[in-house]
């Protein structure tokens, strides 16, 4: 009676397991999926909403109806909370990569090539990942949360309903001030870094002064300057449609707005660091360093 009744279920058990497995590995399958083609649907509407960006920026200052005020006052909304940790920033910068460009110098015996190592390190890399950072922070949280704040609000739907382009309203002025201050800030950083060098080389590593500018000149190019600034700027676009793509999605009360700055900031530094690769290693096929 009792090998009976225990019968189906030795029968049926192995089969039940391997459904179970089964529905297992479908729903993370699913989810696998899921997330690639959010991850895309993402890609897309932040292609969209950079292209809508740059086309309301391009006709509006062509047909004289940009908000100029507005743009000066982001400029110096967001100039006020990056120019600070820029130079606080800038200064260890230089002073770190001096003292380790120094000791290697020192050691092999090339303490006139210390302009050039350290002056290079921080105009190629220094600066403008500096800048990125700051932007993606300090720029970046405050973009996200004021579109985030608006959004909670419904001020972004009642925008729409009104004919308003919150895109065209709110974050082309953002996007103009951004593309302004991403330049300075990187010189600002390269002052800064370089000046900082210059003080470590020649008050610890006994550097002469025109020694350091002497290989500094030889080897640095307007090239690198140019590229330096460029990636500044492309880190500023990239910061302010993950930003804005961010701040208008956000949804879920407070929360939301702290998950969409959150998700801004950390964005932004991942496709920095990755823009910033990319770029190095065209500079590099393209406008190899100079011989001096």
């Amino acid at each position: 009676m009792s090998a009976t009744t225990l019968e189906p279920d030795a029968v049926h058990r192995p089969g039940d397991r391997m459904q179970k497995l089964t529905g297992r590995l479908r729903r993370i399958a699913d989810g696998f999926v899921r997330r690639i083609s959010d991850s895309i649907d993402t890609i897309g509407r932040s292609a969209g909403l950079a292209g809508e960006m740059i086309r309301y920026s391009v006709t509006d200052s062509l047909s004289m109806r940009l908000a100029g005020s507005e743009v000066i006052d982001q400029i110096w909304r967001l100039f006020k909370v990056t120019a600070l940790p820029a130079l606080l920033m800038a200064i260890p910068i230089g002073a770190e990569v001096s003292v380790q460009v120094g000791g290697v110098m020192d050691q092999v015996g090339a303490n006139s090539l210390a302009g050039a190592a350290s002056g290079l390190g921080v105009v190629n890399q220094g600066a403008p990942m500096a800048a990125g950072l700051l932007m993606s922070g300090a720029a970046a949280s405050a973009i996200a949360s004021d579109l985030g704040s608006r959004s909670i609000r419904e001020e972004i739907d009642a925008m729409r309903v009104m004919g308003v382009n919150p895109v065209q309203r709110l974050i082309v002025p953002r996007f103009l001030a951004m593309l302004a201050i991403a330049p300075a800030l990187c010189v600002m950083i390269i002052a800064s870094g370089v000046g900082a060098g210059l003080a470590i080389s020649a008050n610890i590593n006994n550097v002469v002064p025109a020694s350091f500018w002497q290989s500094f000149g030889a080897f640095a190019t307007p090239v690198d300057l140019i590229f330096s600034v460029f990636k500044a700027v492309l880190f500023a676009f990239i910061v302010v449609v993950i930003a804005s793509l961010r701040g208008l999605e956000a949804k879920g009360g407070p929360k939301g707005v702290a998950n969409a700055v959150n998700a801004s900031v950390v964005l932004s530094v991942f496709c920095i660091f990755m823009t910033n690769v990319a770029v190095s290693q065209v500079q590099t096929m393209f406008f190899p360093a100079r011989l001096a």
